[in-house]
């Protein structure tokens, strides 16, 4: 039992801050060299290839977030419905669950494998990729999907570890295969003279690597997230439990996604050299906003104890003490990445086309990032709790309804350029005003809160 005390986290007593740091610093620092997957792919084919590929690698991200985004959300509503169990104390239940998310995953790799090869040709086409720029991003494609299970195996395993408070060692494994995935992407690209299909399948690799890890990580665990093979069955009720809340979520996040291949086919209008300045524009705001992402998910997870135990008083303070850190933090990052815009653009490619495209971008979008920190902490409040309708049909309705409406509206307008980019902004400011009011008339504010810690 002292190797439990040692990785989990009950979050039902003691700081609200300090969980919530000590929970999200190690997240942030995942996040961070997640970000490095696909940000090294980017930045070496810039610097190494040419703009076409970096505009390939790059122009890729809504395609894949659209598969790898449905399968995200079940791993959220495992991770609620575990953390839920953790906090309750509800031993076998927590068993059930855990087991159930293993095996849904195994069917969710097989299945996204399949879908993710047969869209690659009509979503580029319907993107309007240009010609220069076809070949190359369905070479990158081709070769994620292929090896996609890797992704999801390790998001779903590296969630049940979260949910239960262990943040730290699925932290180590990402480090060390995200630094695999540099060295791969340098020896297939310069040494074999690879170019996409190397850092495509650099990444691939170092994902299926992290996977194993977490897989044998909780094989050993003697606690009740353990993993037993012999065990792995799909316990119906676990199941309707992690749909309830995941299926909401992942419809949200696929297409949410989707919608940003409509996005992307606007940007692709203006030529494969707005493409890679966006492309190389995405991975820094990727960057800037992994504080508020990192502190999201640690609420979630919180709350989601929190509720589990009938600590209601509680569940909300911690809600509002991770707003306060996400605005404290996201405002130092996107303050510095206005005043640095141009040299860390410059990083990524020598092309001063690109490196334009990219500069723009940074300063019209990061004076809106404020706004982001409450709906991704309202939003992962309310799935704490069980609530993921709300969130969903929200975000929905702002990321991708109003979103398109908005650049509709602007293109029969023939706005151009700073319309696309003010896209994004636009959809977060009506999300936030949206969830802050759902938040609020929410359950934690409905039911007596006599139990404060």
């Amino acid at each position: 039992m002292a190797r439990i005390k040692h990785t989990d986290s009950d979050m039902t007593q003691g700081s609200i801050w300090k969980h919530l740091v000590e929970f999200a610093i190690p997240m942030a620092i995942g996040l961070l060299f997640q970000q490095l997957y696909n940000t090294v792919d980017t930045l070496v084919v810039g610097n190494f290839v040419s703009k076409e590929a970096q505009a390939a690698v790059g122009s890729t991200g809504s395609i894949i977030n659209t598969v790898v985004g449905f399968c995200a959300g079940l791993a959220t509503g495992a991770s609620v419905i575990i953390s839920q169990r953790y906090g309750a104390h509800d031993q076998e239940g927590l068993r059930k669950s855990v087991h159930t998310t293993i095996a849904v995953t195994f069917l969710l790799s097989v299945v996204a494998t399949a879908v993710g090869l047969l869209i690659i040709d009509p979503m580029l086409a319907f993107m309007q990729t240009p010609p220069d720029v076809w070949n190359e991003a369905r070479s990158y494609l081709s070769i994620y999907f292929a090896g996609i299970s890797g992704i999801l195996f390790y998001n779903m395993g590296s969630g049940i570890l979260r949910a239960v408070g262990d943040s730290r060692r699925p932290l180590l494994f990402l480090i060390f295969s995200a630094l695999l995935n540099t060295v791969l992407d340098l020896f297939f690209v310069l040494a074999l003279g690879m170019k996409v299909d190397g850092v495509a399948l650099a990444t691939v690799l170092a994902q299926i690597i992290s996977a194993v890890a977490i897989l044998v990580t909780l094989s050993r665990e003697e606690g009740a997230y353990g993993i037993r093979w012999r065990q792995l069955a799909i316990d119906r009720e676990s199941l309707r439990s992690i749909l309830r809340i995941g299926l909401p979520s992942s419809i949200q996040s696929a297409i949410t996604a989707f919608s940003n291949v409509f996005v992307q086919s606007y940007i692709n209008a203006f030529g494969s050299a707005c493409m890679a300045g966006y492309s190389v524009y995405s991975k820094l705001d990727a960057f800037v906003l992994i504080p508020v992402q990192a502190l999201a998910m640690s609420s979630t997870t919180m709350v989601g104890q929190n509720w589990g135990a009938s600590l209601r008083e509680r569940a909300r303070a911690s809600v509002s003490s991770a707003i306060q850190l996400s605005l404290i933090s996201t405002a130092v990052l996107g303050v510095s990445a206005f005043i640095a815009a141009r040299q860390l653009i410059g990083l990524f490619s020598p092309d001063p086309e690109v490196v334009s495209y990219g500069v723009r971008f940074i300063q019209i979008v990061t004076p809106f990032y404020l706004t982001i920190c409450f709906n991704q902490i309202y939003a992962g409040a309310l799935r704490g709790i069980g609530d993921a309708t709300a969130p969903t049909v929200i975000m929905l309705c702002s990321f991708v309804v109003f979103r398109q409406l908005y650049l509709l509206v602007t293109r029969l307008l023939n706005i151009g350029f700073i319309s696309v980019a003010l896209a994004y902004p636009m959809g977060w400011i009506l999300c936030s005003v949206l969830l802050a009011i759902r938040y609020r008339r929410s359950a934690l504010f409905r039911q007596p809160a006599g139990d404060a810690a």
